[in-house]
């Protein structure tokens, strides 16, 4: 569900400054000071345990986990609820979480962990090191850097590739097939893409001539003791101490599901990980790259994930604030002209996590949740840092959050409503006008197969393995099918047109044509 909940993804802890106003003066202000107390921190502690369970008992949400660090030590790390839904296995500090997108700004610190200084990051380490690797400029292929690609600034619309991996194609397939994607200005334009990240990540590990898992224990997972953390879905699978991911039905039940393997987008949200580790690495990030006395990466390459590299979020007013994305982080600044780091996760599939921190006041919280995203994850952070900041939280986080969340979801969804058919819908043509096999040269091929023996009933076919969806006729040559899998959104529209002759010629589904890549042809 990335795909269609980044607003939270982008907006993060910077919901406590919504109401914020920008203020003009005539010269820069002076360096923020720290304005948090330890006596206001014990009091946002103290307040940990009632947020966590009254807002899991609101959500149902099964499991979750959480870490808060300040001024280098571990303050709170604490398990509640269940790894699985009707199960009595607990979780606790080391049960083993899908963190979805907080991924990111643990893969950025991977990345800042083999740099020696600072512009390593603007070196075009994709192009180089990425076989099959483009993008549709040429141009743009030559000159994006690692940078462009962990700030999401290459040009690359909305979630580009996410769709193939729902498909069920692999990490080398949609890498190879990004320079299908239609490109946005470069340098110059915003937009959340789990696999233009992925081809960085991937292209820094290649030029090691190790994998992206190697790497990853390499540089940050061994040398800072996280011994729980890795990015492979069958690390994950192999834990016995792991939390399993629920989603909600309509009627507020919550059961465990198939798991979510992200492995084709590991950097970007295949990692999976523990309160216990993560508060390790919140440490580290806070201490400028240096844990337990020891310095695991390098101050200046670290401190760049931190800047803001483009605006994400520009101002909703004229005196309104914007907001950032840096290097896997979003980045933002309060009032007080503090530096507010943050990132959500997010599987549809079940997941939800969070990650925030103000490293002026050395205070970081990461929480872990089993459930898929309804706000509770967010919502815990959000009410945190309000009640450290203001003795209680001032705004209803959970209410705003899962709000959020909620409209992200229905505005994914067609403006179409195909469970309810014309009251007096065209016929359709014989099944034979349909069926046989499409290409695309994104998607790949589809084909449309009618039920044997006469029966009736039309089934596409999509992806490699191949995937199959009964079509459901809607009116004249308009029929639908169920999507599935992490971004699905309910019945999408398939419309065949025809070409000439009493054959359709082509057919372009609804849901994957958002950037006008949808349309299939006879082949």
């Amino acid at each position: 569900m990335d795909r269609r909940l980044h607003a939270l993804t982008v907006a993060g802890a910077a919901l406590l400054m919504a109401a914020g106003t920008a203020m003009a003066a005539p010269s820069p202000p002076p360096p923020p000071e720290p304005k948090l107390s330890d006596s206001q921190v014990d009091t946002a502690l103290a307040r940990l345990d009632a947020a966590v369970a009254d807002g899991m008992a609101e959500t149902g949400v099964p499991g979750a986990a959480v870490a808060v660090v300040h001024r280098d030590k571990v303050v709170y790390l604490k398990g509640f609820g269940l790894r699985k839904a009707g199960q009595s296995d607990p979780v606790d500090p080391d049960t083993v979480f899908q963190i979805a997108s907080l991924s990111k700004p643990v893969s950025s610190t991977v990345v800042a962990a083999t740099l020696d200084d600072p512009a390593g990051w603007d070196r075009p380490t994709a192009r180089t090191n990425l076989p099959g690797f483009a993008l549709k400029d040429p141009w743009v292929t030559a000159h994006v850097t690692t940078a462009d690609l962990f700030s999401h600034r290459s040009g690359l619309p909305d979630h580009a590739g996410d769709l193939l991996e729902d498909l069920g194609y692999d990490q080398a397939y949609i890498l190879g097939h990004l320079r299908e994607e239609p490109l946005a200005p470069f340098r110059a334009s915003y937009a959340y893409t789990n696999f233009g990240l992925t081809a960085a990540a991937e292209a820094v590990a290649r030029a090691r001539g190790v994998s992206w898992q190697k790497l990853s224990e390499d540089t940050l997972f061994k040398p800072a003791g996280m011994t729980r953390t890795a990015t492979t879905f069958e690390a994950f699978e192999k834990a016995s101490n792991k939390a399993v991911t629920h989603m909600r039905a309509e009627n507020g039940t919550w059961s465990a599901r198939s798991v979510r393997n992200p492995d084709a987008q590991a950097p970007a949200g295949g990692v999976s990980s523990t309160a216990r580790d993560l508060a390790r690495w919140l440490r580290l990030q806070l201490g400028t790259g240096t844990l337990d006395g020891k310095q695991i990466v390098k101050p200046g390459p670290l401190a760049r994930t931190h800047l803001p590299e483009i605006v994400s979020q520009p101002p909703r007013s004229p005196d309104g604030r914007a907001g950032f994305y840096g290097l896997g982080w979003n980045v933002s600044y309060d009032d007080a002209g503090r530096l507010r780091l943050s990132h959500t996760g997010a599987f549809a599939l079940g997941a939800n996590t969070n990650v925030t921190m103000l490293p002026l006041e050395q205070l970081g919280i990461v929480v872990l949740t089993n459930g898929s995203p309804v706000g509770l994850a967010d919502a815990i952070a959000l009410d945190f840092f309000d009640t450290a900041e203001h003795g209680k939280p001032t705004t209803d986080w959970l209410a705003l959050a899962g709000s959020l969340y909620a409209q992200e979801e229905a505005a994914a969804r067609s403006a179409t409503d195909y469970s309810k058919p014309p009251a007096d819908p065209r016929p359709a043509r014989a099944d034979g006008a349909y069926t046989g096999t499409y290409e695309n040269p994104y998607y790949g091929r589809l084909t449309v197969t009618a039920a044997p023996g006469g029966q009736g009933g039309l089934t596409l076919a999509l992806g490699p393995a191949p995937m199959r969806f009964p079509l459901t006729h809607y009116s004249g040559d308009t029929f639908s099918f169920e999507t599935t899998g992490e971004n699905a959104v309910g019945r999408t529209g398939v419309t065949f047109s025809p070409d000439g002759t009493a054959r359709a010629g082509t057919v372009r589904v609804e849901y994957l044509d958002a950037n006008g890549l949808g349309t299939f042809r006879r082949g």
